[in-house]
């Protein structure tokens, strides 16, 4: 790159510890000597500079770099450690990586499981810190998500036989198919032989970036039980102009004679004579290197580069390192100008310097990727999601179905194409089926939240609770959906209501009538001995009693709640006042009719009228007060029938209301009782009989509707309301008019005073006159 350090050539140490952690140690230290051999705290190589330090591949290996490095503050870039205890600044503040940190996998591990809905997830790691931190994070996010872990089985190290089949057969008895194997393929090595030694089949594992593209795992013979895995790789590339680069490499013209001589060798298979060891003996080597072979006719690992991924992370480590070395040898700062004396040579800084610079340093790569580190020394994770897919050759190959960047937006950091997935069998991993509307999810005791049983109640889908619909719905028959309530009130429409209201307007036409008929007949004796003025007040009353009763009926207006009670108990408060009044003429009439009484002057007519208005003032002032204080008003009622609203009349108070209704029936009472004494009286034509029948049947039928106003449900309460002032209308007008009026219709002889008198031929030799 001819812009990035100018003139400046990079070269490196390369120490191999073959995986022994002493040797580890040692190599640091002589990386940091400098020398052909490790002296602790000496710098024995002035120049070249020691830079920084890219490595190492393993975790625990890189912390014990990391330890040491970060004594000094020379940086170390790793293009494979993942653990996340790496990023923690307090015990390595000069550790940096290229890769992301397993947090981040896990993270987008557990969305992975979730974007497929799958609940009841089995969870499978070695027992290293790769897999203890890895498996940790998982099973917090499946469990902030709602979904549930089935198992969480752990590897260990020399595991015996006994031990990996109980790990197999927990697998195998799980109700789980989806298992997240947080492992390398050394471990799931040992796992596959024991499930194809068990024949299990059905599961389905999501893979972490260990093992997901795994040359050793993808062969034909683990085919029947890994295609279809979902996982997580490293985010693969391709570098430009590398394919050139490799392809050109000479094991007798390139940089580096002896790495390009090991590569020539793994390449094509041969061996290089070597020059200094004069014993080999010619044809001993088998195939020998002769340096003319052609790499642009091998198509294998070592000439791919179509989809590079460890080979990346390092790349990108190296690029990190070297825009560092040149910020700094541009003495670019960030936030500040810095003085010629702050400023430092290419030849000739601190290690501390540059860790400044790598701190800060943002490099945008040629496949348009910036790379930086944030707070802890992590690079924004990026992921391809993998699908595991048999070829037509029959083995399986990893499939690039979609991607995890944590450096987008939210919602487009999880993406995958679901189309291109390929499963044996589409993968349901939950431990109970979902709640169809209608029921609720209740937990099974002592069992993980997944694992319930379904109720009957109102909700939605797979609903945890009722859900309660407004106070004018219901739920359906189904229980799926809030329908709305009926609505109930005694209407004009119904046949009840038309019923009730046809019966009242004809029957008020009937004191009507019998109010004309007393008009025309008024001067006849038997209308004239009935108190006329007050049968007069007596039939127009009764007619609007029959007319209230249609307040009662139609939709419960304030109106009509507020008036239809007080109308109904004024009314029939001037009925019963009027025959109460007539009782007490009739008693009266008859006791100062005796020589000697001194009741005669109260037998004036106004008498009666003054009882008419007391009583009925008394009423008028209940209502006065009950209306003021308490008055009634119109209510949903959605208590008393599921699914039905009844609107109704509340009367606010009960008491005002049976108060007025109990002092109606005391004037009942009182009327009764003085008829029913006065019931012997030797009149040819006695009233006080009427009068007792006809309070009588009053008193009955309002007695009656106590207990069946109280047992009756919504409009039929105010139905059973209506027959009774029907009733009791109807028996004032039977009893008290009805021989009356036969008698001047069909019995004109009998409407004579002679006959009132009983002076008739025809009467009784036994009566007595009066």
């Amino acid at each position: 790159n001819p812009d990035l350090l100018p003139n400046i050539t990079l070269g490196f140490y390369a120490y191999d510890s073959c995986a022994v952690l002493p040797r580890e140690i040692e190599g640091t230290l002589w990386m940091l000597t400098g020398n052909d051999r490790a002296i602790p705290n000496y710098r024995c190589r002035e120049s070249p500079a020691l830079s920084a330090v890219i490595g190492h591949s393993t975790s625990t290996y890189s912390m014990v770099m990391a330890h040491l490095l970060g004594l000094y503050r020379y940086p170390q870039v790793s293009y494979f450690s993942t653990s996340p205890l790496l990023s923690d600044r307090t015990q390595f503040p000069s550790f940096f990586r290229t890769v992301p940190s397993d947090k981040f996998q896990s993270v987008g591990l557990a969305q992975l499981v979730l974007h497929f809905q799958w609940t009841w997830i089995g969870l499978l790691a070695p027992d290293n810190d790769y897999g203890q931190e890895g498996i940790q994070v998982i099973k917090r996010e499946i469990w902030n998500s709602g979904a549930c872990v089935a198992f969480t089985e752990f590897i260990f190290n020399g595991m015996f036989f006994r031990d990996l089949t109980r790990i197999v057969k927990v697998m195998k008895d799980s109700t789980a198919t989806v298992i997240v194997a947080f492992s390398t393929d050394i471990y799931m090595i040992l796992i596959l032989e024991e499930m194809l030694r068990q024949k299990v089949t059905g599961k389905l594992f999501v893979a972490s970036e260990a093992w997901s593209i795994s040359n050793v795992l993808s062969v034909e013979k683990y085919s029947s039980i890994l295609t279809g895995t979902m996982g997580f790789a490293y985010h693969s590339t391709t570098i430009q102009g590398f394919e050139e680069y490799v392809n050109n490499i000479h094991p007798y013209r390139t940089p580096g004679l002896t790495w390009a001589k090991i590569f020539w060798e793994e390449a094509f298979g041969c061996k290089f004579h070597d020059e200094k060891n004069f014993t080999e003996l010619p044809g001993s080597l088998g195939n020998v290197c002769t340096g003319d072979e052609q790499l642009e006719s091998l198509h294998n690992t070592y000439n791919d580069v179509s989809s590079l991924r460890f080979s990346y992370n390092l790349y990108t480590a190296a690029h990190v390192i070297a825009q560092s070395l040149h910020d700094l040898s541009q003495c670019k700062d960030w936030g500040r100008e810095l003085t010629s004396k702050e400023c430092s040579t290419i030849s000739n800084f601190h290690p501390w310097q540059l860790l400044h610079y790598i701190k800060k340093v943002r490099v945008k790569l040629d496949n348009k990727r910036e790379v930086f580190f944030d707070e802890n020394g992590d690079p924004p994770a990026v992921y391809d999601i993998v699908n595991w897919q048999r070829t037509p050759e029959g083995v399986i190959k990893p499939v690039k179905v979609g991607s995890y960047d944590t450096a987008t937006s939210s919602e487009d950091m999880f993406s995958i194409n679901t189309s291109m997935v390929r499963w044996p069998r589409v993968p349901l991993s939950i431990c109970s089926e979902s709640c169809p509307p209608g029921f609720r999810k209740v937990a099974r005791r002592g069992e993980p939240i997944c694992c319930f049983q379904c109720t009957p109640c109102f909700s939605v889908s797979d609903s945890v609770d009722c859900t309660k619909c407004p106070w004018d719905m219901w739920p359906n028959t189904q229980k799926d959906q809030c329908i709305p309530k009926a609505i109930e009130y005694l209407s004009y429409e119904e046949p009840l209501g038309m019923a009730l209201a046809s019966t009242s307007v004809s029957s008020s036409v009937i004191p009507v009538s019998i109010f004309s008929l007393f008009i025309h007949y008024k001067n006849t004796p038997i209308v004239r001995a009935n108190n006329y003025a007050l049968s007069c007040v007596l039939l127009i009353s009764l007619s609007l009693c029959f007319l209230c009763s249609l307040a009662f009926i139609g939709y419960p207006q304030p109106e009509k709640c507020l008036l239809r009670q007080a109308a109904f108990g004024m009314v029939f408060t001037i009925c019963v006042s009027c025959i109460l009044a007539k009782t007490i003429m009739v008693v009266l009439a008859f006791v100062a009719t005796k020589p000697g009484s001194s009741l005669k002057k109260w037998t004036n007519p106004r008498v009666s009228y003054m009882i008419v208005n007391v009583c009925s003032f008394i009423q008028l002032i209940l209502c006065i007060v009950w209306l003021s204080l308490s008055p009634p008003f119109p209510q949903y009622n959605t208590q008393t029938q599921p699914g039905l609203i009844i609107v109704e009349c509340n009367e606010n108070s009960p008491t005002a209301f049976w108060f007025m209704l109990g002092y109606l029936g005391l004037l009942a009472t009182i009327s009764f009782v003085v008829a029913f004494l006065a019931r012997r009286l030797p009149d040819s034509f006695n009233e006080a009989k009427f009068i007792t029948f006809s309070m009588l049947a009053f008193l009955s039928v309002w007695v009656s509707y106590i207990p069946a106003s109280l047992s009756a449900r919504g409009k039929y309460t105010v139905a059973m309301e209506i027959f009774a002032i029907q009733s009791s209308s109807w028996a004032l007008v039977v009893c008290m008019f009805a021989p009356k009026c036969f008698i001047i219709v069909f019995r004109p002889d009998m409407n004579s005073k002679e006959h009132l008198m009983g002076k008739t031929p025809n009467w009784p030799p036994n009566c007595t006159e009066w």
